[in-house]
């Protein structure tokens, strides 16, 4: 299976530039903590479970330079985690490496080995998540569903087969007979540019739209349902997730469409009481002026660029998890 991270014989951290794709297949070898850093912030590692997974073997290389500190330690978790202020499986990992780092002992030759088996079961944890939360989105998905999707929820954005593509991906295995639309996602194309690329190379039938087309193809019928990822859940079920996602939960509402969120209870965010306690990232204007290196926009036009927006729970049909299917209030309870 494509592997967007993974650990070199050296300790080191490998991982998929995904700024690059579609174009160019290719891997940076991380050897420092503000390397990493700099991949996450600038999306060559992107999506909530990925994000986490990666700041967690973040600082293990910390761990791992001669005469490491627990302070050394503290302060990479403390770098890694003003990356990006949206997705909260980034603290959620980070805490754990922190009480990981916290627990090792003396500091010393059992730091590094103890960070290094906490980021490895973050990651394992994560892949088994995204097999569960899979398994319960299959019954959803007969043979000849269509999903839709927005932004890339995959195998490029956690450490599995994915949140809201992995019921994709096992319906693919088990009977063949799944189509996915794909909204482009402006203004960095993660739909047409991520998502269309994964599932083409699994030989999953895929269709790209612009965000502009989601309505009128929801009108058109066919569209089984819409599964989506999400970056943070609120404790009442408001969920923050790729900008777009709010419009398209709005469309599929209007044309009678079930609309899912799939996440792992790592992305479950029980002090956020509501939507409105979601820290929203926003992003260089510059993302919004130039499309692929040109400009697009009037040079002295403002521009205002969320990376996310947060969807009501009265919109969301239910939460696929690693617990099951579940209605926002079961997830209430779950905590």
């Amino acid at each position: 299976m494509l592997r967007p991270i993974d650990c070199t014989a050296a300790g080191e951290l490998r991982v998929l530039d995904q700024t690059m794709l579609p174009r160019e297949e290719h891997y940076r070898t991380l050897a420092t903590v503000a390397e990493v850093a700099e991949a996450i912030r600038q999306l060559r590692v992107r999506g909530a479970p990925l994000i986490g997974i990666t700041a967690a073997f973040g600082v293990t290389l910390a761990a791992r330079q001669p005469g490491a500190t627990l302070a050394d330690v503290l302060r990479a978790c403390d770098e890694l985690e003003a990356t990006r202020p949206t997705a909260v499986n980034l603290p959620w990992a980070l805490a754990r490496m922190r009480q990981a780092a916290r627990a090792s002992g003396p500091e010393g030759n059992g730091l590094h080995p103890a960070l290094l088996r906490e980021a490895h079961a973050i990651w394992d944890q994560d892949k088994a998540m995204c097999q569960a939360i899979g398994e319960a989105g299959l019954p959803l998905l007969p043979a000849g569903a269509t999903v839709m999707t927005i932004c890339n929820a995959g195998i490029l954005a956690t450490g599995g087969i994915g949140t809201a593509l992995g019921p994709v991906y096992l319906a693919h295995q088990r009977h063949g007979n799944v189509n996915v639309v794909a909204c482009e996602t402006r203004p960095l194309l993660q739909g047409s540019r991520l998502t269309a690329w994964e599932l083409t190379r699994a030989d999953v039938p895929v269709t790209v739209i612009t965000d502009g087309m989601a309505a009128s193809r929801l009108r058109h019928g066919g569209v089984t349902c819409v599964i989506v990822g999400a970056d943070r859940i609120a404790r009442n079920g408001d969920t923050a997730n790729k900008i777009g996602t709010y419009g398209l939960a709005l469309a599929a509402r209007a044309h009678g469409v079930p609309f899912y969120v799939a996440a792992p209870r790592s992305t479950y965010d029980p002090a956020a009481a509501t939507g409105a306690g979601i820290p929203i990232e926003e992003r260089r204007p510059e993302e919004v002026q130039s499309f692929a290196g040109s400009q697009v926009a009037a040079p002295r036009a403002s521009v205002w660029n969320p990376a996310f927006d947060v969807t009501p729970a009265d919109l969301i049909t239910g939460f696929l998890t690693d617990a099951g299917l579940l209605t926002a209030w079961e997830l209430g309870a779950l905590r």
